[in-house]
């Protein structure tokens, strides 16, 4: 059977081990033709192929539910449900989605950007069926790195305490971290540990130990142990845990043997209550270069097949937002061994890879645990170490009780570096960086603050290092504008203070972050029409400079705000606040993110479809202001 004539998973029903490890070849031939061709994520999806089509061989798909984790692994999911012929449309306008999306196929039972959210999704799906008396299989398929995620944990705890649900757990070690070796002899001590003598065996026990006679004395340590010893017997240390926790533990099995999966899923279907299937893989699986690079393979750009080598563009791109934060940080560090650079399992993405390299002792990479992150940086500032937080926008979301509780309350000076803020591209609605200027708005004590380029994002970094209380800088994923930048001395910025980067009458521009350069666009666009615009830099959106943005509202009286995130209690809001609180009452024109989800495209489509590019801005002030 061909891959491309697979419109069901269900059709796998029936076909031979030899036959689906034909269609795995076909599924890594698509996959790795058009992640060459378009990027997006490379390794999560090779080494998961056979895990994949074993699952689906056990599962009846028209009733089953599998929740994939996190949702970049799933690329051989979207090929066995439907979607092998468009494709190659994916993270493209309109096109396949890069997570799982529950718009999108009916087979993706739930959307994911996030990681470490499968298990308590899953359990959910369990639960509802128990309640409705319904008959269907539960999966959650997770990564051993989202197992650092505390929610992974507390559904792992909750689950165990539910012993008559049938629920199933697939842990996806691609990285050897908790695994003892995989053969013959793990195997077969997992068949007989769970064959119907060992459990006779330690039901046996169980009920033993329950009926010795207790005359004056309590029963000996060795008879109470002695029943989890039997029902430990052949579980490797992991999944001692995993026993201890409620669940039973089949594994290590080799995540690329077909023929041993599909009996290790039904054995696990047919056990009837939480069960945990460990299976190790190999990231990348497939393609000798991700094999060897899994980081750096874990998600691609275009690249050529034959050399693994990333296609350069066509003409050279300054360096990014997080390249020069990472250079700027290592030479803080550097110079002061109280910065310490930590971050959520995204040392590549934030730039912090650079001080990882250099100098370890000032990094920390805390996992997938966002919350966790923040507070270690509240207990490090509380003891005169001088933090700085390097997260994603959309993964400090996961962290909004301790960014008030644990840092806003008590004032302490932990700076907070949100790269990928604004709008991010392929990676669609769960990435996008939109609500952070909102969100953190409303945090007491915090600074926020956002650099219009390279230079004053490298200022901006050591004033957040340098105040006595919370900061957070917001950054814009790519490149930057190829301003000049400094190698040292930065000279700190004067908290809450803007400036005027074009004189005018006519309208005023106050622009936020990566939006000050499409605002002197604008401006520019506006002269060609005899207006002339005012355009501020705010540089902070909280505390807002008065002294400068109030006496320009009541000389030029157009006001327009820009900002790179969403309108609703967004940048503007803050303007908005402060001319209303100081009984000024002109209009203001908003220009931002509206209450829209921003789907997967390239930010230059995104920024089109929302009415962002300076041409449409323009033209909206003039509609606004200008038109009789």
């Amino acid at each position: 059977m061909l891959l491309s004539e697979l419109s069901h998973p269900n059709q796998l029903h029936g076909l031979t081990v030899s036959q689906l490890e034909e269609i795995a070849c076909q599924i890594r031939e698509r996959h790795l033709q058009v992640v060459s061709t378009s990027g997006g994520h490379l390794g999560p999806g090779l080494g998961v192929v056979e895990l994949t089509l074993a699952l689906y061989q056990t599962l009846d798909l028209d009733k089953d539910k599998v929740v994939w984790d996190v949702g970049h692994q799933a690329y051989p999911h979207k090929l066995l449900t439907g979607r092998f012929n468009n494709f190659d449309t994916l993270r493209q306008e309109k096109g396949i989605a890069g997570y799982l999306k529950r718009s999108e196929s009916p087979f993706d039972h739930f959307g994911a950007g996030h990681a470490s959210t499968s298990i308590s999704a899953a359990l959910g799906m369990a639960f509802a069926r128990d309640r409705n008396g319904d008959d269907y299989k539960c999966v959650a398929v997770i990564g051993d790195g989202a197992l650092t995620g505390g929610m992974a944990l507390e559904a792992i705890n909750h689950a165990g305490t539910l012993p008559n649900t049938p629920f199933v757990v697939v842990l996806n070690d691609n990285d050897m971290s908790i695994s003892p070796p995989v053969g013959a002899l793990s195997t077969y001590l997992n068949k007989v540990r769970l064959s119907p003598p060992l459990q006779f065996l330690s039901n046996s026990v169980q009920e033993s130990v329950k009926n010795i006679p207790i005359i004056g004395k309590d029963i000996p340590e060795e008879l109470k142990t002695i029943q989890g010893s039997v029902r430990r017997l052949a579980v490797p240390k992991v999944g001692a845990v995993f026993e201890e926790l409620g669940f039973t533990y089949m594994g290590p099995i080799d995540g690329h043997d077909i023929s041993n999966l599909i009996n290790t899923f039904n054995a696990a279907h047919r056990l009837k209550k939480p069960v945990l299937v460990h299976v190790v893989t190999t990231k990348g699986k497939g393609y000798p270069y991700a094999e060897a690079d899994q980081v750096g393979y874990h998600a691609q750009s275009s690249f050529d097949l034959t050399t693994g080598k990333s296609i350069p563009s066509s003409k050279p791109k300054p360096s990014s937002y997080s390249k020069v934060f990472g250079q700027t940080l290592l030479k803080i560090c550097e110079q002061d061994s109280k910065v310490i650079g930590i971050t959520a399992a995204m040392a590549t993405g934030t730039g912090l890879d650079l001080l990882q390299k250099n100098i370890p002792s000032q990094y920390i990479d805390v996992g997938i645990a966002e919350q966790h992150a923040v507070t270690l940086a509240a207990g490090m500032s509380c003891d005169g170490l001088k933090p700085v937080v390097a997260i994603y926008s959309t993964f400090l979301q996961r962290a909004f009780d301790q960014l008030i509780h644990d840092v806003g309350i008590q004032k302490l000076p932990v700076s907070f570096v949100l790269d990928r803020a604004g709008i991010v591209g392929a990676d669609g609605p769960t990435h996008q960086g939109q609500y952070d200027i909102s969100y953190m708005r409303s945090i007491p004590n915090f600074v926020l603050m956002a650099p219009k380029d390279e230079a004053e994002l490298q200022r901006m970094l050591i004033t957040s290092i340098n105040h006595n209380g919370p900061t957070a800088l917001r950054i814009p994923r790519g490149s930057g504008l190829g301003v000049a930048t400094m190698d040292e001395g930065w000279e700190p910025l004067e908290i809450g203070k803007g400036e005027v980067l074009n004189q005018g009458d006519d309208v005023l521009l106050i622009a936020y972050g990566s939006m000050v350069a499409s605002a002197l666009e604008t401006a520019t666009l506006l002269k060609q029409k005899n207006i002339n615009a005012c355009v501020v830099n705010a540089r902070f959106a909280r505390p807002l400079d008065n002294e400068l943005i109030l006496p320009l509202v009541k000389n030029i009286k157009k006001v327009v705000t820009m900002e790179e995130g969403t309108l609703i209690g967004g940048f503007g809001s803050a303007i908005v606040e402060l001319i209303n609180d100081n009984d000024i009452i002109y209009p203001v024109l908003r220009l931002g993110i509206p209450d829209v989800l921003v789907d997967h495209a390239s930010p230059d489509q995104s920024k089109r479809t929302l009415e962002l590019t300076p041409s449409q801005m323009a033209n909206k002030i003039i509609n606004k202001y200008f038109t009789n």
